[in-house]
């Protein structure tokens, strides 16, 4: 009897988790379209898809559109939104926090701040190891995070109120950077405000072998989060070494979060939207929470980018700041339920 009720419950339970991963496959399939087909040149869908099914052909002009211009930056921001949403999983299972997101916690501050000394202050610093300026910036800023958090022990938190104060520790170190190296600011304006315009080909080259790698592995720890959630005596007691496991999704987010600000700038909230989205609406099994998560992010980023481009048209608005205005209302929802409950 206990072992049909418990296929009963697990059933429908799984068949919503597929449901829910098959919809989001599909919404980023038709944001992905929608975005290549929206700009001042309209393209009809199918015929987007009739591009992309041939190699670009360098007499016609749409072609040359859908190829060198909306494509690399449609697929650019999939990635970057993938990974924003990942870390942010990652992050919230690691502190039990619903609350946690790269940004908030200083991962992308550190990221930028790095980003942004090794852009101003060194002169032609190569393009192509911005990631890895920005992920050392966000592995210090998590480090320094945990080592602040520690005592006995991490508490999430602890972890927290840590990650606030070194986000504004980073911060105040950007500004500082920009203040005196005044002259060069303009160079890195655009990308502190966050956004997917001019991105092309040679940063989807850029970014992408990070959110492979980073991703793969972290899309396998479902089942190490799951345990973490239960708390550190708990998963000791399931034979789990709980700090190393600790320290390697957190790293994970750090690459993460740190190869999606290095190429698009300082985006926030998409780690912290997306994830307790997902949670709402298929619980928080991180086996499908994680494959989940990256879909939501690429989905809710290409389409805040579509957005970013009409809203003010023809004046393109960065897409970090329309993350911003949808993700800190939502961090305030958040912070409000949790302390009436």
């Amino acid at each position: 009897m206990r072992n049909n009720s418990v296929s009963t419950f697990v059933g429908p339970k799984r068949r919503r988790q597929w449901i829910t991963l098959m919809a989001l496959a599909a919404m980023a399939i038709l944001a992905i379209t929608a975005s290549i087909s929206i700009g001042p040149v309209s393209i009809p869908f199918l015929k987007v898809w009739e591009l992309l099914a041939k190699p670009p052909v360098q007499s016609d002009i749409a072609s040359q559109i859908v190829w060198n211009i909306r494509l690399p930056r449609t697929l650019v921001g999939c990635l970057v939104g993938a990974g924003l949403a990942l870390s942010g999983a990652l992050l919230q299972g690691v502190m039990r926090n619903p609350l946690a997101d790269p940004h908030i916690i200083g991962v992308s501050s550190g990221a930028g701040f790095a980003a942004v000394t090794a852009m101003i202050v060194i002169p032609n610093f190569p393009p192509s190891l911005v990631p890895a300026a920005a992920f050392v910036g966000a592995m210090a800023s998590g480090v320094l995070v945990y080592a602040l958090a520690w005592r006995a022990g991490v508490s999430p938190m602890r972890m927290i109120l840590s990650g606030v104060a070194v986000s504004a520790l980073m911060n105040a170190g950007t500004s500082a950077v920009l203040n005196i190296f005044s002259e060069n600011v303009q160079s890195v304006m655009s990308w502190l405000a966050g956004g997917l315009a001019g991105r092309g080909w040679h940063h989807w080259h850029q970014l992408w072998p990070y959110i492979l790698v980073a991703g793969t592995i972290a899309l396998l720890t479902g089942r190490q989060v799951n345990v973490l959630l239960l708390g550190d005596e708990m998963a000791t007691g399931l034979g789990m070494r709980v700090e190393r496991v600790r320290m390697l999704l957190i790293g994970l987010a750090c690459i993460l979060a740190a190869a999606a600000v290095s190429v698009s700038g300082l985006i926030g909230f998409v780690g912290l939207i997306v994830p307790h989205i997902i949670r709402l609406i298929a619980g928080s099994d991180y086996r499908f929470l994680l494959p989940a998560s990256a879909l939501g992010g690429a989905t809710l980023l290409v389409l805040a980018d579509i957005a970013a481009r009409m809203v003010l048209d023809p004046i393109e608005l960065p897409v970090g700041i329309l993350t911003a205005c949808l993700g800190a209302p939502f961090f305030l929802y958040l912070l409000r339920r949790r302390t009436t409950h």
